[in-house]
């Protein structure tokens, strides 16, 4: 059986699960020097280090056309630039800048996105006031989920955090309309099977308060979709609140709800570095 600690009120809700090597996952990344005069870089690290998306989301845009390489369209994958060339998105001209890393205490009611058009505030508007560089989200928390989200002008950077074998685990404080019983919490752990995404289950979990089990603290890696609800409605759930209290290190200490902050260069650095303590 899992263990299942029940912590303090104010400390952390989880701990780390014993039967899970979260540790196996993570990766010693250097960070990557910038690129030189001359040196050919992949078109879709050029997209992303001028803030637009990650690299796969670049690779998407190349493959549908949007991307031209000095005044020609192309859609070849793997294809190379050099930095002095004029690399434009739907005919704006793209540039790398200096790299921006934010970290947002989210409120509930705004959209994770960099723009949607039904959508009447998004978290963006948040941290207008944080950059003029363009940023995006790191991830995603959907718009009634509260507490940290990280963004980022950091293509690199971003593709890394949100790919599930590096190990940036997000840890979750979940308010259920009922008591979560210990033996579906033991199911969490195990693995819970959802539509489209197959078996996903929970590095550990426990009870913040040792006296209101309508209270869980999860801890996880996986990235899908509103995993976290979706994995407490397939067990006859409603998640009445959810708040991310961590996200591969970072937390929301000292950081009052709407507000952001620059990330200090000793986290950036543990980030480049794949530690997500």
């Amino acid at each position: 059986m899992e263990k299942m600690p029940a912590g303090p009120p104010k400390r952390r809700s989880v701990k780390p699960a014993a039967g899970k090597a979260s540790g196996a996952r993570k990766r010693n990344v250097k960070p990557a020097a910038g690129p030189v005069a001359g040196e050919l870089i992949r078109l879709n690290k050029y997209i992303a280090n001028s803030g637009v998306c990650a690299r796969r989301e670049a690779d998407e845009l190349i493959k549908n056309g949007y991307i031209s390489v000095n005044g020609i369209k192309v859609t070849e994958m793997g294809h190379k630039v050099k930095p002095s060339d004029t690399v434009e998105y739907k005919g704006k001209k793209l540039a790398p800048g200096k790299k921006v890393y934010i970290l947002l205490n989210k409120p509930k009611g705004y959209v994770t996105t960099v723009k949607d058009p039904h959508a009447d505030v998004t978290v963006l508007d948040l941290v207008r006031d944080a950059t003029t560089e363009r940023i995006y989200p790191v991830g995603r928390l959907d718009k009634s989920t509260t507490g940290v989200l990280l963004l980022t002008n950091d293509g690199d950077l971003a593709g890394k955090l949100t790919h599930p074998s590096y190990g940036a685990k997000k840890v979750y404080h979940v308010f259920t309309d009922k008591e979560v019983t210990r033996h579906d919490m033991e199911a969490i752990i195990s693995g819970v099977t959802l539509d489209d995404d197959g078996t996903v289950s929970a590095d550990a979990i426990s009870y913040p308060e040792p006296e209101d089990h309508t209270q869980v603290g999860l801890e996880i890696h996986s990235g899908q979709n509103r995993v976290v609800r979706r994995i407490f409605e397939k067990l006859g759930y409603r998640v009445r609140k959810l708040d991310r209290v961590s996200f591969a290190g970072l937390t929301k200490k000292n950081l009052q709800r709407g507000h952001w902050r620059h990330l200090t260069d000793k986290e950036v650095s543990m980030l480049k570095r794949g530690i997500y303590k």
